[in-house]
């Protein structure tokens, strides 16, 4: 049987009951992801913003670090630094103090006897370990000796207490160096020299240690194990040859 044309177009006509299936189906938007935010206990708070603060300190310096920035990076608002720290100084404070700690650990840890010691340990064996312990404190935490040595104003205690003269390079060196006068004093003893000037000395000897420390946190060559030797090289020999009474070559004129 032959179709019509009036057959075909009632064929390919759609169903009005199906009209729909024909049109586009919209796009059911796709809800966006919640993310959980984790919350943070007070401890884990407070130490996520010295962690911050610790890296923006060493990169910038304290003069261009800003509570805000702190905040920022936490994804906090200022209020919540405030509410730690009080401010500012006082969260740089917690972290010189730290880093200062570590740091004075290591030295006395480095001095103190280990069970493979003779009774009693060569000097410059000690001060062998003593700049090492510094050079390894540099090696390891770069970042916290950037800190340490960097000029900043003196730190005030956390909740606005009175000013504290730690904070500062100068006073991490004399604390140092209260360490380093026994072991001169001892040996300023045994050479007959007077050991009222062992304290002198030591802040010497700490000071050249320290001043290298900070020429090679940036050149990092030679191996730190070549530095010291070289280190306790010139500080041993010069402290063999000591003179009771030093004078100058040419008296100063008046």
């Amino acid at each position: 049987m032959t179709s019509t044309p009036d057959d075909v177009a009632q064929a390919d006509a759609p169903d009005e009951g199906n009209v729909t299936e024909l049109l586009p189906r919209a796009r059911t938007p796709r809800r966006p992801e919640v993310r959980e935010r984790t919350r943070m206990s007070g401890q884990e708070r407070r130490e996520q913003l010295l962690d911050i603060g610790r890296r923006l300190f060493a990169r910038k310096g304290f003069e261009a670090v800003s509570v805000e920035e702190i905040a920022a990076k936490a994804g906090v608002s200022k209020p919540v630094v405030y509410e730690h720290f009080g401010g500012k100084e006082g969260l740089y404070a917690v972290v010189v103090d730290r880093e200062m700690g570590y740091l004075l650990d290591s030295i006395a840890a480095a001095l103190a006897p280990t069970p493979g010691d003779d009774a009693v340990v060569h000097p410059r064996e000690l001060l062998e370990r003593a700049g090492m312990a510094l050079f390894d404190f540099i090696d390891r935490d770069p970042d916290g000796f950037r800190i340490l040595v960097r000029d900043t104003p003196v730190a005030r205690a956390p909740g606005g207490g009175d000013t504290a003269s730690r904070g500062t390079f100068a006073g991490l060196l004399v604390d140092v160096a209260e360490q380093v006068d026994d072991l001169l004093g001892g040996q300023f003893k045994a050479h007959g020299l007077p050991t009222k000037w062992a304290p002198l000395y030591s802040q010497m000897l700490v000071g050249m240690v320290a001043q290298t420390g900070q020429w090679w946190l940036d050149v990092r060559k030679p191996r730190k194990e070549e530095v010291v030797g070289h280190l306790v090289n010139l500080a041993w020999n010069g402290l063999q040859g000591l003179e009771t009474r030093p004078r100058n070559v040419r008296a100063p004129r008046h």
